[in-house]
């Protein structure tokens, strides 16, 4: 028997929910409504008559100082009533923690006791039900894990109430699995299959797959194990996920024949990753020699580097792309969430210790009609930020640095990048806490959450392009506190030395966790039959493949297992022992008794062939456009520079997440006298005892990719350098990141300029060496997306080529940081680095609607002695505040640096070293030229400062004021003034809504 808790709020409390949808629908869908009110449903099964009783007079689930509650409907007074509840079979953290709730309080201990929730919004005014209809889909409810049912005041009088609670599937799936004849298939049956399963695999991997079952040796072997001569629906599904593009990277290890149609040259490049990336880490390294502070790159989930002699700091970036266009906040939730569990299982287990989160989204003020299943870029955002909102905030570990790119083409796919750093003991039971093996009969033992059908295909979906017909089991809902849980209870096994060996269940599952640890073993036996999971029905290859949220995988000695096990149930985790690591060569998977897959480790991790690709470069060619010069020079246009959406202040966002919690925050995403200023680097202390600190920034300049993504990458990496110099980073103890994100680069039919997409991708990684190489920042871990395409029909919206590129480094002594912020008046303003009239992709001239001019170009030998030197003004306290020079250049970082000190400047831009003194002012002003900062020097500084850059470029270009203004002059020539407070309020206005 099912029953309705309806908790309505108590009239003298402010329905702040329903007076927030309520703007919402004006601001976003622009429909005028009186009101709106919320009543929130619990949906409770297996309670008695007493029972419910006992729920309202014990308040278990509502607050007497707030809730009305009622078993019987509250709904009144209101035109029309929409209803909105998850749609079978998807996560429901709050349901399932109010069932826990009702179990513990009820003192039921079976799961008898269920909860589903669900929400009612009550709207008045004169709206008809297509208008109900368009508010329920397009802002009240994702209809890909929600769905909803809207009654008019009318038709509720005739029969109160909904039921969006469907029973749960029944029934054990049990041992049931499929044979799939690839024998009998032809070429196109073969690639017919590949789509209707989601499988993302070429002919060419198909063919790989049919002639590994006609091998004798497999014959035989399978026989002996009563499994058919074709593969199973687990093989298959495990095979397709292991050699998916997400989890084995096919594109970045291809053979590459590249092709500069500009020079003439043809160069082969056997993998990308190979040669640039991990070739250029290599590289630098060796050159470090006794000074390389890499502990483990590249091959476990997240790269770690030596903090001190006593800690190691990991850190991993990760996207979640495709299911963040799909469900927003599901999506960035699980982002968020996951990549918190890849610092956990990097070696024995890392304490987590902040996040760093960079979006792309398309403008929040799209107003054109938007193509099949894409969502609106502002409800996109706003569900990204609440997810990773959520996912960080309630599992206590601060945000601490970020960015937002706005661009048109992030329309077909937002691009998600939420990253992890975390720390751990540089020795844990006298072996290096970066270790670890997973040993010939150790157990196999998956901890935390259930397997439900959610994130199923995740990985195979996001190695595919987004249409139409993506599957909506693709999108996983994480659950922060139940991860939470699971990771207190593993840091406490670390230390106790209760496992040999732990991985996350990311992409793939039990599939990736399980066949990543058996290559340490040399195989694996393991019994589908025994995982816990959410609800029954679900297939063996499901099981196997589901990616449903905070689980871990962790290798336990047998003579550990029964205090591995107690100590899960003393904290509240669940446990469960599925299997043995062997050493026979074999991933065998049983449901029982039943084997139903058994594939070589071998071929399952080296059975993929290398793919062969074509690029082709030839350099865009953008004619020159004449520009109007005048309305360029005023205060008012400085105001709408800083009132651009990829200029404007973030605060509304950043407002959002806690950068405080645990106490080690130094340098925080805003500073200042009023803590608006924007800072370029967060700097954060692991451990509260000491001073030394770690310093995390990031680069992304996806604008320049039009032009040549050879310099995007360059400047990408030369922003994230700089960031994190400005604020104190060591460039000599610093290491990299990389994340691509790219559009298909692989030609076909569909997608005719597939070369020149992938010699972008050459040209990026080419430039990613060279650059790394040449600050001597080694690249640590990595991730790359490479279908961010949409399609529909005719229709196809590819992103711009994009990199982040995140750097980490350690500083001696926190009290060294600088910030942004003017400190006071009187004090010498210095720029440092020349200024060209680079210009191309800028927001300078995005905002004057042309599409020229050179992008900025990075010279990396002048600026490593600039980044070195800078450092060594900062150790001796010759700076008092520092801002790298970045989109909008000059203007915008001068104005910003004033409105976070709330101090005013005078500069002269005759003293601006220049390669061209007779160009145009604003051209000089608004230019992006890359390696430059501003800084502030005490006077009695100036000596000791300038001498130290002595033989650079460099130049005192003005000074602070006390007065509330911004002026900038030509000698005694006033150019422009403004006044501070006037520029803070344009720069605030943008998404302060």
């Amino acid at each position: 028997m099912l029953v309705k808790l309806e908790l309505g709020l108590l009239e003298r409390v402010v329905d702040v929910q329903g007076r927030k949808i309520a703007g919402k629908i004006a601001d976003e869908l622009k429909i005028a409504v009186d009101s709106v009110r919320v009543i929130d449903c619990f949906t409770i099964s297996g309670i008695t008559g007493m029972q419910q009783q006992e729920v309202l007079e014990k308040q278990i689930l509502h607050d007497p100082v707030l809730h009305q509650p009622s078993f019987t409907p509250l709904a009144r007074d209101f035109d029309w009533i929409i209803e909105v509840g998850y749609r079978p079979g998807v996560t429901d953290n709050q349901g399932r923690t109010a069932a826990q709730t009702l179990r513990m309080v009820l003192g039921e201990k079976d799961e008898r006791i269920q909860v589903y929730t669900s929400r009612q919004y009550l709207i008045k005014g004169e709206l008809t039900r297509e208008t109900i209809e368009h508010i329920a889909a397009d802002l009240l409810a994702n209809e890909l894990i929600q769905r909803f049912d809207i009654k008019n005041l009318q038709q509720w009088q005739q029969e109160p109430g909904f039921d969006l609670v469907e029973p749960k599937v029944t029934g054990k799936a049990g041992d049931k699995v499929e044979t799939i004849d690839l024998k009998s298939l032809n070429d196109e049956e073969l690639m017919r299959l590949s789509r209707e399963m989601v499988l993302a695999l070429s002919l060419e991997e198909m063919h790989t797959i049919r002639e590994y079952y006609d091998r004798p040796q497999i014959s035989e072997n399978r026989k002996s194990l009563k499994l058919p001569g074709q593969p199973t629906d687990v093989e298959l599904e495990c095979l397709a996920q292991t050699w998916s593009e997400h989890c084995k990277h096919k594109i970045f290890n291809a053979l590459i024949n590249y092709h500069n149609k500009d020079t003439g040259r043809t160069e082969r490049v056997d993998s990308l990753f190979n040669t640039f990336i991990a070739g250029s880490t290599k590289d630098i390294r060796r050159q470090k020699g006794d000074k390389d502070f890499c502990q483990s790159v590249f091959k476990d989930n997240a790269g770690v580097i030596a903090f001190d002699e006593e800690m190691d700091v990991c850190i991993k970036v990760e996207t979640h792309n495709s299911p963040s266009a799909l469900d927003p906040y599901g999506g960035a939730l699980t982002g968020i969430v996951g990549v918190n569990r890849d610092p956990m299982g990097t070696g024995m287990g890392a304490n987590l210790l902040c996040n760093t989160d960079v979006f792309c989204f398309a403008s929040p003020f799209y107003d054109q009609k938007l193509p099949p299943r894409l969502l609106h870029p502002r409800r996109v955002m706003e569900g990204v930020r609440e997810g990773v909102e959520h996912g960080g905030n309630k599992s206590g570990i601060p945000t601490v640095n970020g960015a937002v790119v706005f661009e048109e083409r992030y329309l077909g796919k937002p691009l998600v990048f939420c990253g992890t750093v975390g720390t751990m003991p540089a020795f844990i039971h006298g072996r290096p806490g970066y270790e670890k093996k997973a040993l010939p009969g150790d157990l196999i033992v998956m901890t935390g959450g259930r397997i439900g059908k959610d994130g199923i295909h995740g990985a195979t979906f996001s190695s595919e392009e987004l249409h139409e017909g993506s599957p909506a089991t693709a999108v996983q809902i994480g659950d922060p506190i139940t991860q939470r849980k699971m990771y207190d209870f593993i840091m406490r096994a670390r230390d106790m030395g209760l496992y040999n060996a732990i991985t996350d269940n990311g992409a793939g599952g039990l599939s990736s966790s399980v066949g990543e640890m058996a290559e340490d073993s040399g195989g694996c036996d393991l019994d589908l039959s025994l995982a816990p999971l959410k609800y029954d029905g679900l297939k063996p290859w499901e099981i196997l493949l589901s990616e449903a949220q905070e689980r871990m995988t962790l290798a336990v000695p047998e003579s550990r297992i029964e205090e591995f096990l107690s100590l899960a149930a003393e904290m509240d985790v669940e446990a469960t022992v599925l299997g043995r690591f062997t050493s026979d060569g074999m991933f065998k998977v049983r449901y029982g008794a039943k084997h139903v897959a058994c594939l070589e480790m071998d071929f399952l991790h080296n059975g993929l062939s290398q793919m062969k690709l074509e690029a082709e470069w030839q350099k865009p060619v953008f004619p020159e456009q004449v520009i109007q010069k005048g309305v360029q020079e005023s205060g008012e246009f400085l105001s709408e520079m800083l009132g651009r959406l990829n200029i404007c202040s973030r605060e509304y966002i950043i407002r959002q997440y806690d950068h405080e919690v645990q106490g080690g925050s130094v340098i925080k995403p805003l500073m200042g006298v009023n803590a608006d200023g924007p800072g370029d680097a967060a700097v954060v202390r692991p451990d509260l005892a000491k001073n030394t600190g770690l310093v995390i920034s990031n680069g992304i300049c996806p604008k320049y990719s039009d032009y040549d993504a050879y310099w995007m990458m360059a400047n990408a990496i030369d922003e994230a350098v700089r960031n994190n110099v400005a604020v104190g980073g060591n460039l000599r103890h610093m290491a990299g990141v990389d994340n691509f994100c790219w559009c298909d680069p692989v030609v076909s039919d569909k997608n005719p300029d597939g070369r020149y997409k992938l010699a972008q991708l050459v040209r990026a990684n080419q430039a990613l060496a060279h650059y790394c190489r040449a600050y001597g920042v080694p690249c640590v871990s990595g991730k790359d997306s490479m279908k961010n395409d949409y399609v529909s029909g005719d229709m196809r919206i590819s992103i711009p080529p994009t990199v982040l590129f995140s750097v980490m480094s350690v500083i001696d002594d926190i009290n060294l940081c600088v910030s942004s912020d003017f400190k006071s008046s009187q004090e010498a303003i210095y720029i440092l680095g020349l200024t060209r009239v680079e210009l191309g992709g800028s927001e300078y001239h995005s905002r004057l609607g042309v599409n020229c001019g050179q992008v900025p170009q990075v010279d990396a030998l002048s600026a490593r002695q600039r980044y070195l030197t800078l450092h060594e003004a900062m150790r001796k306290k010759l700076v008092t505040a520092c801002h790298d020079l970045s989109d909008g250049g000059l203007g915008v970082a001068l104005t910003e640096m004033a409105i976070g000190g709330g101090k005013g400047a005078c500069i002269d831009m005759d003293l601006v070293p220049a390669d061209d003194h007779n160009a145009y002012w604003p051209d000089l002003f608004y230019s992006e030229s890359a390696s430059r900062f501003l800084v502030s020097v005490r006077p009695e500084d100036r000596a000791d400062f300038e001498k130290l850059f002595s033989g650079q470029i460099w130049a005192c270009i003005g000074e602070t004021i006390s007065a509330d203004e911004l002026k900038v002059q030509s000698g005694e020539k006033l150019l422009m003034s403004a006044r501070i407070s006037d520029l803070a309020k344009a720069w605030k206005k943008t998404l302060n809504w």
